[in-house]
């Protein structure tokens, strides 16, 4: 997973309450693999029309959010099922960042996992973000994951909590399996003290 430190790119708008993940991606898609490019099935009934061409009036269709690797969205983002599909398509689509006022707790989790940071901002900051990117097409924000802070268009800056272990896995790019094989020495020596205690146990066989 690929560490996430500071980031500085184009933020697109997408101020919406209750985006859920059938939203973010139509679950008729989920039997696919990632082979066939998630990135294509994001927002995929809002990116496109029933003829199956782009929707001009979608935000992610028009040219100066194109290559956005910020989305800024309304209130528990990410709600519904808890399908990590909807992580997949976002990263696969370019996005390292998302911005919001909350997000569903399960669907925060599996951006952790796949190296997307979710960023949790009061509304009233996210309403003023959502306005700049829209007076501005294509401005950019800046993250920095280990000052905790987000740097605004309009060079205003704020900070954010995030948990010190979720702050070390997006930092040094680990899932949770990472993670705990940092601690592979100490679990070792728990397990050789383990067996030395409780000799008896080695020789035992499952039934």
């Amino acid at each position: 997973m690929e560490p996430f430190t500071t980031l500085t790119a184009v933020a697109a708008p997408f101020y919406h309450a209750d985006v859920d993940t059938d939203e973010l991606i139509p679950h008729r898609y989920l039997r696919k693999p990632l082979s066939a490019g998630y990135r294509n099935f994001l927002f995929f009934d809002k990116r496109f029309l029933p003829d199956g061409s782009e929707n001009p009036a979608f935000v992610l269709n028009q040219p100066p959010y194109r290559r956005a690797q910020v989305l800024v969205c309304g209130r528990n983002f990410g709600c519904g099922s808890t399908r990590e599909g909807a992580v997949y398509a976002l990263h696969d689509f370019g996005f390292r960042a998302l911005i919001a006022p909350s997000f569903s707790e399960i669907f925060a989790g599996n951006c952790v996992q796949n190296g997307v940071l979710p960023v949790c901002l009061r509304d009233e900051t996210v309403r003023q973000l959502c306005a700049q990117l829209d007076a501005r097409p294509g401005a950019q924000v800046t993250i920095d994951l280990g000052q905790q802070t987000v740097s605004l268009p309009d060079a205003s800056g704020c900070r954010f909590d995030i948990s010190p272990t979720i702050k070390t896995q997006l930092l040094e790019g680990l899932d949770e399996i990472g993670l705990t094989l940092k601690h592979r020495d100490a679990i070792a020596r728990f397990e050789q003290d383990y067996r030395s205690a409780l000799p008896w146990l080695s020789g035992v066989r499952k039934a």
